[in-house]
């Protein structure tokens, strides 16, 4: 009975479906290539960018799936326990045990237990397995980095509006959503917005390209307005200047006629000889008798009392 529930279709379907799980992870691995495409400055991109691309794009969905599952759960276990405390009280608990252990043996057994499981090397990690993580580390920094630059430069217009939604919408989320629910959000979108995609490839590409269709049309229509209107402006601007410019061609000319015309410098002096400024008219006539001397005094005198009577007496 034994060998036959080994031996069963339940646990064959489960080991096919551990089989896959595992292959897929070792896909998932294996994807950690730097990309042959550089960015657009033209360096190299980090291996992670290859990985999270086939992570989030469900090429390996058992592996997409435990990763979405995994981080979840790490959410909500940080929300709902307290992981800190429970580790320091699996410390004390564990170093309780080892105390104890070895000073009942040394009061019984006149040597203690735990030191009887001590190895006879202590586990330590390589050279190569530290410079490995290191790498890795510093990979994965640069990943973030350099991604973070790419969104801001709008090397991806796509990814760039996506961030830009994000960040607008968690400013208003943050203010009645507590951080935990905000990262439980965040992380499903990231999930979940490739996997929506790919299940429905073709008729979000419909609609797509339909809108993108309908904002070039509206785009050409407003350009070739926009020419028009240039083009308009541009040949009102030469009918102005033309006539201006026409225009003030004929008064240079009229006043290089004028100053040069022998008529108007001959005939200037005529007219000062046969119109004299001034006629005789305009003085008074000059006196013709010799002036007189005016009497005296005492003459004048004289003949008052010889006229007056009255002045006499």
């Amino acid at each position: 009975m034994t060998q036959s529930v080994a031996n069963g279709p339940v646990v064959e379907k489960a080991k096919i479906e551990s089989n896959k799980t595992q292959a897929e992870f070792s896909n998932l691995a294996a994807s950690r290539q730097t990309p042959e495409t550089p960015a657009a400055t033209g360096q190299q991109l980090t291996h992670y960018h290859s990985f999270f691309s086939s992570l989030l794009s469900w090429n390996n969905p058992r592996a997409s799936g435990i990763a979405y599952a995994s981080i979840v759960t790490f959410i909500f276990a940080a929300r709902y326990l307290d992981i800190l405390r429970y580790a320091f009280k699996l410390t004390w608990m564990t170093l309780g045990v080892t105390v104890l252990a070895e000073v009942a043996g040394k009061a019984v057994l006149s040597h203690g237990l735990a030191s009887q499981f001590r190895p006879k090397k202590y586990f330590t990690i390589s050279k190569s397995t530290l410079d490995s993580l290191t790498g890795d580390f510093s990979e994965l920094v640069n990943f973030f980095v350099i991604e973070s630059q790419r969104i801001v430069f709008a090397e991806n217009l796509f990814a760039t509006v996506a961030s830009f939604l994000g960040a607008f919408i968690s400013y208003y989320l943050i203010k009645f959503v507590p951080f935990w629910g905000l990262t439980l959000i965040s992380t499903t979108v990231i999930f979940i917005s490739p996997l929506i995609y790919k299940t429905n490839k073709e008729t979000i590409d419909h609609y797509v390209a339909q809108a993108t269709d309908i904002v070039n049309q509206q785009s050409k229509q407003v350009r070739d307005m926009a020419a028009q209107q240039a083009s308009r402006a541009s040949e009102t601007t030469k009918q102005y200047v033309g006539d201006y410019s026409h225009k003030a061609q004929e008064l240079i000319g009229n006043a290089r006629g004028r100053s040069n015309s022998p008529t108007a410098v001959k005939s200037e002096p005529a007219l000062k000889q046969d119109s004299p400024a001034f006629k005789a008219d305009d003085f008074p006539v000059a006196p013709k008798e010799d002036f007189k001397v005016p009497p005296s005094v005492a003459d004048s005198a004289n003949k008052l009392k010889s006229d007056d009577p009255l002045i006499t007496a």
